[in-house]
């Protein structure tokens, strides 16, 4: 008999009304005169619409609003109208208000901002990903009210926050999309803590063995970090007291996911990460004296401890783009290691950890016209509607994540750039016209090619000419988002003008062959020749792709478009998308890879080469069938972010022992009979073929690759461990693809 869950709820009342002071207590520092009522009334409405739902966890769902609301206030520090919408925030989608209610009782601000949290209900072919089609949405109003990606920023955290209780196919949409979009906005916004803990979180349900294994090292190294710590900042502390300067000084270990992603890129083990942690020293200075204040505590450290030159960054001169600014050394401290130490003032750090919504705090400061410069940049990307939902997607990341360089132009103004902008990209970004009409450009008085990459400090003057029009290939050059999207609008504007013609052509064979020239049998000629759209069968016969001989064949009965082999059937892609969705998860939602599987056509992705054992899901694909891959795959994250609905979970049996090929990555000391051992352990290995194997010898180091058939995880990583042990081996990791 199934138990019973008894349901206090007296002690549900006292819970809420306790989260609710809690989160008033939040809001002290912002909270005006009349604010709290409005406060109140939000949260009234909010408890009434939703108070019969529960969340996943079996707790009353309004804690989830109460937390979004004090993640707003408390962790991003917004003011009451951020607090109000948070409270609201899920009311429109989930219960029977509208935005009319929320703009009787609160105001046509209000009604905008809940309005871009709310997702966009109605079908959307299946070919369209409903979830870009949301982010799309998100951030159409972001570029009239941040404040709509600041809340939802706070609503994402507590949802990783609270995702234990969801299921595992859940947790990984959620992380993905998490890892995709909304930790890279954070880190854009300037919001560093909850971008940190946001991939943290992602990472924990994307790869928990990584993630686990990390935190286990970080809490086993920590009482000789912090020994560690403390020895290092006594003498600073001593001259920084002795000198009169107000200061604190904090020793943090790196986030977890960006330790992992150092042991994925360099190849090293968690041993070997030499800058597992950063010093940071904070001053209290006047904001006159802040620059000169930062620099002289620079000359402090590097009085004790020797700087590593290359490794100073300079963000007080030229701030990132997302208004970060501090001063970064590495330097040599006792017992040989590395440490990065990070300077800056209150002012500066409150900026790094709360972002943009700390700028209006020092509204003087003049920073915050980065943040203007940067919406309008989305606004520009944004007047594209008739754009894909997912290309714009890529085109938006493309900016969010990248670090920057700065550039001047003839004149010595400064121009900020994502890292491998080219000289195309400075141009586009001067202005669209100059953009496409840019033929080259001379860099610090030299000529250069319109794909030269540009480096910090270069100073750029743009050749133009104005019979140059863009082309196919500079979608090649350019990596800004702003340059791509106004080339694809100018290579579309050229298709559509050239489709015009092709549509007069063909109307004049229509015509000619008495065929009526009406949309439907357009349609139907388009899908014939398995076109996407009418315009790609004008442009196509424009240029002559589709010869206008060929529509011979054609004739009309009963008003429709007949070719002479019979009726014209028209493409069911997107149904048999929906039917092999449907098919594919059958009664258990899970797929079982391994077992007689005729009814599905299922390949393993080259991308990632999952072998039994691995953590996997199926994607299906429209045109080969489902496609397995490990859920730590490169390109798992973007398919789990935006096409969720064509996942399906998926799980190994233990199939009759089929071999997999799996790559493995060697490196070490070069010494005598190296490969001879490796070889001789691998083919010792029961059940083992090696395919190939190859390596490169350097200076007395080498690198080795080797492929081999394996049954699973178990059986590769029992291999890896006895490759360890040669003598002279460093590292045996796995490869991701061939």
């Amino acid at each position: 008999m199934e138990e019973q869950v008894v349901i206090d709820l007296e002690a549900e009342k006292k819970e809420i009304l306790k989260r609710y002071r809690g989160l008033l207590r939040a809001c002290r520092r912002t909270i005006e005169k009349g604010d709290k009522l409005l406060i109140r009334k939000a949260f009234d409405i909010a408890l009434e619409a939703h108070k019969h739902m529960r969340r996943k966890s079996g707790e009353p769902y309004i804690y989830h609003p109460i937390a979004v609301a004090h993640i707003c206030a408390e962790e991003i520090g917004l003011g009451t109208t951020s607090v109000v919408c948070a409270l609201l925030h899920d009311v429109v989608e989930d219960t029977d208000l509208t935005l009319d209610d929320i703009r009787v009782s609160f105001g046509e601000k209000e009604a905008k901002i809940i309005d871009g949290l709310t997702k966009i209900s109605g079908v959307f072919d299946q070919g369209s990903s409903l979830q870009a089609e949301n982010f799309r949405k998100m951030l159409l109003t972001l570029s009239d009210d941040v404040r709509v990606i600041l809340i939802k920023l706070a609503d994402r955290l507590h949802n990783m926050r609270t995702l234990d209780s969801m299921k595992r196919d859940k947790q990984l949409k959620i992380a993905s999309e998490t890892l995709y979009l909304y930790a890279p906005l954070a880190h854009r916004l300037g919001l560093n803590a909850i971008k940190s803990e946001l991939e943290d979180l992602g990472l924990k349900y994307t790869e928990p063995d990584s993630y686990n294994e990390i935190q286990q090292h970080l809490k086993e190294a920590e009482p000789e970090r912090k020994k560690f710590i403390s020895k290092f900042i006594i003498p600073i502390k001593e001259i920084l007291e002795e000198q009169g300067m107000k200061f604190t000084i904090i020793g943090r270990p790196k986030s977890i996911y960006s330790i992992n992603n150092k042991i994925k890129t360099k190849g090293v083990t968690f041993e070997n990460i030499f800058d597992l942690f950063a010093i940071r020293i904070i001053i209290d200075t006047p904001t006159e004296n802040e620059k000169a204040d930062c620099w002289r505590v620079y000359s402090i450290v590097t009085d004790f401890y020797h700087p590593s030159p290359e490794r100073l960054r300079d963000w007080i001169s030229t701030p990132k783009a997302n208004g970060y600014e501090s001063l970064h050394a590495t330097v040599m401290g006792p017992e040989g290691k590395w440490v990065e130490v990070q300077i800056r003032t209150v002012r500066m750090d409150e900026l790094a950890e709360k972002g943009y919504a700390a700028h209006w705090k020092y509204k003087d400061s003049g920073n915050e016209s980065q943040l203007d410069d940067w919406i309008r940049k989305i606004r520009e990307i944004l007047e594209s509607p008739e754009e894909n939902a997912m290309e714009f997607l890529d085109d938006f990341k493309l900016n969010l994540f990248a670090e920057e360089i700065f550039a001047f132009t003839p004149k010595g103004e400064i121009k900020t750039l994502p890292i491998n902008s080219t000289a195309l990209d400075f141009a586009f970004d001067i202005h669209t016209k100059i953009g496409e009409k840019c033929i080259g450009a001379k860099v610090n008085h030299k000529l250069v090619p319109l794909s030269y990459k540009l480096k910090s400090g270069d100073q750029v003057e743009v050749l133009t000419s104005s019979k140059q029009t863009p082309k196919e290939d500079w979608l090649g050059y350019v990596v800004t988002a702003r340059a791509k999207s106004k080339i694809k609008n100018a290579l579309k504007e050229e298709r559509r003008k050239v489709a015009e013609d092709g549509k007069e052509m063909l109307e004049r064979k229509f015509n000619h062959l008495k065929i009526d020239f009406n949309l439907s049998n357009i349609n139907d000629l388009a899908n014939y020749f398995k076109l996407p759209s009418s315009q790609e069968l004008f442009y196509r016969i424009a240029v002559g792709n589709i010869e206008l001989k060929h529509l011979k064949d054609f004739s009309q009965e009963h008003g429709k478009i007949t070719h002479k082999s019979g009726s014209i059937k028209k493409e069911e892609t997107t149904k048999s998308l929906e039917q092999m969705v449907t098919t594919a998860r059958g009664k258990s939602d899970m797929l079982v890879i391994g077992e007689n599987l005729q009814k599905f056509d299922y390949k393993l992705s080259p991308c990632c080469n999952p072998i039994p054992g691995d953590d996997v899901f199926g994607f299906i694909t429209i045109s080969e069938g489902i496609k397995i891959h490990r859920v730590n795959c490169p390109n798992a994250i973007q398919l789990l972010s935006n096409y969720a609905y064509r996942v399906v979970k998926a799980k190994w049996t233990t199939p009759e022992l089929i071999s997999f090929l799996a790559g493995m990555k060697i490196t070490g000391i070069d010494e005598v009979g190296l490969v001879n051992n490796i070889t001789k352990i691998i083919s010792n290995e029961h059940n083992v073929n090696m395919r190939s194997i190859s390596f490169d010898s350097n200076d007395g180091t080498f690198d080795g690759t080797v492929m081999v058939y394996v049954h699973d995880t178990t059986h590769l990583t029992e291999l890896m461990k006895k490759l360890k042990t040669v003598n002279g081996v460093l590292t045996v990791t796995r490869m991701d693809g061939q």
